[in-house]
């Protein structure tokens, strides 16, 4: 539960209100874990999204891959499995992006400037990356969700390492999860909460960074405030807001940036794209990979 959220507001770029007492009574009905978010947000008449939330265990898994669908919304319809890739893009001309050496595209899973949000999903679908391995970090998790790219994997470990250096201690706390695994996730919120609040807490089926292999969530080691805003006044979050960059990554979904991410603040997911890219981000103060690359903003499924 987030016993100081205030005090993790500020900790982004930009100060937001206090939670009000409609949120917080809301939080308090709902008694789940990850809704302890709606307490630690601005008020905007919706519960935040969670887009990191850590994946159902298999046995439930099998129980929420096609959950009931009495008295719920028909479920959004998700690119199918196999569909081709559409054209591989570069950032448009006039991006901050486009100065840099090298570029990379926007549009294959495995580049690592590749853009997935509500507007942009994977393609194919239920990509899987060709080289997954296990990083040799301090993990909180196993099975798929220890895994991560080779390259994001090496970053890891030298940011790790790093943060232990600088006596911080950082876990691997959410890696790979597979298409199957977040259709197993996103079911469970639809059957549980309705389709509209599930697009709040879950990406949709092949709309997941984590699917990619170059996304992962940090934990501090003891799980104080796991998956919720406090956590942004943790050491690790502290740590790797401030250093991330030297080893390529970014905070992906920023402070008060919903409305172009289409998530409110994550301090705990992180990105990788390289070191170039994320300390050219860095110097020129740009929060979001959105802007970075000329991108439309992506607040909801289209």
């Amino acid at each position: 539960m987030c016993h100081n959220c205030s005090a993790a507001a500020t900790v982004g770029a930009k100060a937001g209100p206090a939670p009000s007492r409609r949120s917080v009574a809301r939080f308090l009905a709902a008694g789940a874990g990850l809704t302890a978010l709606a307490a630690c947000t601005p008020d905007a008449g919706t519960r935040p999204p969670s887009s990191s939330s850590p994946p159902v265990t298999s046995a439930s898994a099998s129980q929420t891959a096609a959950p009931s669908t009495a008295g719920q919304p028909t479920s959004p319809a998700v690119t199918e499995p196999g569909t081709p890739p559409p054209p591989t893009s570069a950032p448009t001309p006039a991006s901050p992006a486009a100065g840099l050496g090298q570029q990379h595209s926007l549009t294959d899973p495995a580049s690592p400037w590749l853009v997935v949000n509500k507007h942009r999903p994977l393609s194919p679908a239920d990509y899987v990356p060709a080289d997954l391995v296990q990083s040799n970090i301090a993990l909180a998790v196993s099975g798929e969700a220890a895994q991560l790219n080779s390259t994001t994997a090496a970053a890891a470990e030298q940011m790790f390492a790093a943060a232990a250096r600088d006596g911080v201690t950082m876990t691997l706390a959410s890696g790979y999860r597979s298409y199957g695994t977040q259709v197993a996730t996103y079911n469970s919120y639809v059957a549980s909460r309705g389709q509209a609040e599930a697009d709040t807490a879950s990406a949709r089926p092949g709309f997941s960074e984590h699917q990619t292999g170059w996304a992962f969530d940090i934990g501090d080691g003891g799980g104080a405030c796991s998956f919720q805003p406090c956590f942004a006044e943790q050491p690790a979050a502290v740590w790797a807001k401030a250093n991330g960059h030297r080893f390529g990554f970014v905070v992906r979904y920023p402070w008060m940036f919903h409305e172009v991410t289409g998530y409110y603040y994550e301090s705990w997911h992180l990105r990788y794209i390289g070191v170039e890219a994320a300390a050219d981000m860095s110097a020129k103060g740009i929060a979001t990979l959105e802007e970075y690359f000329g991108l439309e903003a992506a607040p909801g499924y289209l």
